[in-house]
C-alpha cells in the first residue's frame, strides 16, 4: 500500500488482552493501527449496519510449519493461505535444507519476499537429521550460528536430536548456544521423552514441543517449563488428545500444521482448529491467544496484534464460532476477500534442486529371503498408523514366490522401497501395513528428513515404474496402475504431480497444484485401493528414522527404539 493511503474499517473489535468485544471504528493508516474508536458515529455510506455484525480480530499464525510440505513454493503457500486469515508463519525449512543446504534456506526466504506475507524462519538444526541416511547438504554449528543472525530468522528450528541434548554433544551445544546468545528461542522435538529426560532437555534451553501425542506427556512438559503446540496437520493429528490443556494453559499454548499438504491448505488452516476450540466450549479469548497472540511473544514477531501503534495485521470473520473469513489484511493491505486471494503468482526461472540417481528395473527390487531379516519364521513389517507419525514393529508370515519375498495384497503386507535420490546406490526394501494397495504403486521424492525416493507397491514391475516417474521429473509425486490386458497399448497408466524445487515444491499456482494432488490423492483410493485418509502424507513419514518404532531409509531397515539397522543396503 502507499504511506499516504488511510482507510477506517467497523465491526466488532475483539479485545483479547482486556478480554472484551465492543462495536469500533479501526483506522489504517500507512499499514498501521492508527486509531481505535470505540465511541463512534456510523458513517452516511454504510447503508446498512450488516458490517457491524462481524467481528475483528488479529491474524492467524501457524506456529510450526514446513512450507516444503504443501508442496508450494512460499509465495504460492501465502495465496492459499491468506484466505484462511492466516497473516504469518513460523516456519522451519528444515526439508529444502537436507536437499540444498544453506542455498536451499535461502530460495525459502526470498521467495517469501515476493509476496505480502509474515514468513519467520529457523535456523536447522539437524541436517543431517541422523547418519542413518543420505541428505544432500549439512549444516554445522558455525552455518546455523550464521544463519541466526539474519534477521529474518527467528529462531533455532526443532531439535530433533535430543540424544545429543541429553549427553552434551559439542556441536548440539554449540547450536543451542549461538541462539542464546542472540536472545532467540530454540525449537524442540521430543516424541514420548519423559521423565529426567525430558527434564533435562529442557533445561538445556529447549522451549517447545509439537510432537506430544499424549495429554499426559504434554503436562510433563509444561510442568518443567515447555510450551506446548497443538499440532493438526494433514499426518499428525494431536488436537484430540491435547485441546483440553488449553483451558488450563492459555499462555502456553499455541497451534500449528507441522506439515500440511495442498489439498489441506485448500481447505483450511488455523481457522478450522479455532472453530473446533470453540465447538469444545473453550473460551473463544483463550483460543484466540493460543491462534494470534502467543506465536507472536513466544518468537518475538513483527506481527500485529491490533493493538494502536501495530501493524495493520487483522482479518474480518463473520462470528466467533466458524471463524470464516472475509477479508485478511496484512500491513494494511488487503491481500483476501470473498474467498479469492489478492496474492499473485510469480515465476521460478531456475528451480533449486539436487537429483542425481538412475532408473531402477524390477530386478533391483527383488528380494531374496536370505537378505531379510526374520525370527521363527515371521519377518518385521512397519506398520503405519493412520494420523500418526509413530510406526508399529510387526513380526508377520511372508509370502515367497520362485524364492523371492513378494508383496501379499491379501495380507497387505507390501513392498516398501527407499531409492538413494543423490548418488548411484543399491535400493533399500523392506515390507510395510495399512496401506492396503490392491495393485499397482505409489512413489514420491517427499520423505522425510532427507527425501530420497521413497515408494509402496503391490510387484515389483509397478514399483520399479512409480520410481522411474519420480526420477525423470526430478522430484514429484505419483500413482501407477498396471493396464488392463486388451485395454491398452501401454503397460501403465499413472499420474504424476512434478515437483521441480528441490524435488519437494512445484513451480505451479498452488490452487492447480492442489487440483492435481487432489486427482492423485483420488485415483490412488479409488482404483489402488488405499484406505488411507492422507497416502502420500503418511509415505512421506516412513523414512523418517527419528520417530520410533520402525521406519526405512536408503540404507535400510531401521529400528527406532535400538538406532540401529536390521537390514542394511
Amino acid at each position: 500500500m502507499t504511506d499516504t493511503q488511510v482507510f477506517s474499517i467497523y465491526g466488532n473489535y475483539v479485545d483479547i488482552f482486556n478480554k472484551e468485544i465492543v462495536p469500533a471504528k479501526i483506522v489504517v493508516k500507512d499499514g498501521k493501527i492508527f486509531s481505535i474508536e470505540k465511541e463512534f458515529q456510523v458513517p452516511m455510506e454504510i447503508e446498512s449496519q450488516s458490517d457491524l455484525q462481524h467481528f475483528i480480530i488479529p491474524g492467524f499464525i501457524d506456529s510450526h510449519v514446513h512450507v516444503e510440505s504443501s508442496m508450494l513454493v512460499p509465495a504460492e503457500f501465502a495465496k492459499l493461505a491468506v484466505v484462511h486469515g492466516t497473516v504469518a508463519t513460523v516456519s522451519d525449512p528444515h526439508e529444502i535444507a537436507n536437499v540444498c543446504g544453506i542455498e536451499g534456506v535461502e530460495f525459502m526466504i526470498e521467495d517469501g519476499k515476493k509476496v505480502n506475507f509474515k514468513f519467520y524462519f529457523g535456523a536447522p538444526s539437524c541436517v543431517p537429521a541422523t547418519i542413518f541416511e543420505t541428505a544432500g547438504d549439512a549444516l554445522d554449528s558455525t552455518q546455523v550460528a550464521d544463519l541466526l543472525k539474519k534477521d529474518e530468522v527467528k529462531y533455532l528450528s526443532e531439535m530433533m536430536n535430543f540424544p545429543g541434548v541429553l549427553f552434551n554433544d559439542a556441536e548440539v551445544m554449540a547450536k543451542i548456544a549461538a541462539a542464546k546468545a542472540l536472545g532467540k528461542p530454540v525449537d524442540g522435538h521430543a516424541p514420548g521423552l519423559r521423565g529426567e529426560d525430558a527434564k533435562n532437555y529442557i533445561a538445556a534451553g529447549i522451549s517447545t514441543d509439537h510432537e506430544c501425542f499424549t495429554k499426559e506427556e504434554a503436562l510433563e512438559k509444561l510442568g518443567y517449563g515447555m510450551k506446548i503446540l497443538i499440532r493438526e496437520g494433514s499426518a499428525a493429528k494431536n488436537f484430540e488428545a491435547l485441546i483440553d490443556l488449553l483451558n488450563d494453559y492459555p499462555d502456553r499454548i499455541m497451534f500449528c500444521s507441522d506439515d500440511k499438504h495442498p489439498d489441506s491448505l485448500e481447505e483450511g488452516h488455523v481457522n478450522q482448529l479455532c472453530e473446533r476450540a470453540v465447538a469444545k466450549g473453550i473460551d473463544v479469548f483463550k483460543v484466540l491467544q493460543a491462534a494470534c497472540i502467543n506465536p507472536v511473544e513466544h518468537y518475538k514477531l513483527d506481527v500485529g496484534q491490533l493493538k494502536v501503534g501495530d501493524p495493520a495485521d487483522f482479518i474480518v470473520v463473520k462470528d466467533l464460532k466458524h471463524f470464516s473469513v472475509t477479508k485478511t489484511f496484512i500491513n494494511g493491505d488487503l491481500v483476501a476477500a470473498g474467498n479469492r486471494s489478492n496474492i499473485t503468482t510469480t515465476q521460478i526461472v531456475n528451480p533449486i534442486n539436487r537429483f542425481s540417481c538412475e532408473y531402477v528395473t524390477a530386478n533391483q527390487i527383488a528380494l531374496k529371503p536370505s537378505d531379510y531379516p526374520s525370527e521363527g519364521g515371521l519377518i518385521p513389517v512397519i506398520e503405519a498408523l493412520e494420523g500418526q507419525l509413530i510406526t508399529n514393529k510387526l513380526l508377520l508370515k511372508p509370502t515367497v514366490v520362485n524364492e523371492n519375498l513378494i508383496s501379499n495384497t491379501l495380507d497387505d503386507i507390501l513392498k516398501i522401497v527407499v531409492v538413494n535420490r543423490y548418488q548411484k546406490a543399491p535400493v533399500s526394501i523392506a515390507f510395510i501395513r495399512n496401506f492396503n494397495l490392491k495393485k499397482g504403486a505409489i512413489a514420491s521424492s517427499v520423505a522425510h528428513d532427507s527425501h530420497n525416493i521413497v515408494a509402496i507397491g503391490a510387484d515389483d514391475e509397478s514399483l520399479a515404474e512409480a520410481i522411474n516417474l519420480i526420477i525423470k521429473e526430478k522430484g514429484g509425486v505419483c500413482y501407477v496402475a498396471p493396464e488392463e490386458d486388451g485395454f491398452a497399448d501401454a503397460k501403465f497408466r499413472s499420474q504424476v504431480l512434478g515437483l521441480p524445487v528441490a524435488g519437494l515444491m512445484s513451480t505451479e499456482n498452488g490452487y492447480k497444484v492442489a487440483e492435481l494432488y487432489k486427482s492423485i490423492d483420488l485415483l490412488t483410493k479409488k482404483e489402488l485401493g488405499c484406505t488411507l485418509v492422507s497416502p502420500f502424507m503418511t509415505l512421506s513419514f516412513m523414512a523418517l528414522l527419528v520417530i520410533p518404532h520402525l521406519k526405512i531409509s536408503d540404507k535400510g531397515l531401521f529400528d527406532g527404539d535400538t538406532f540401529s539397522f536390521l537390514t542394511k543396503s
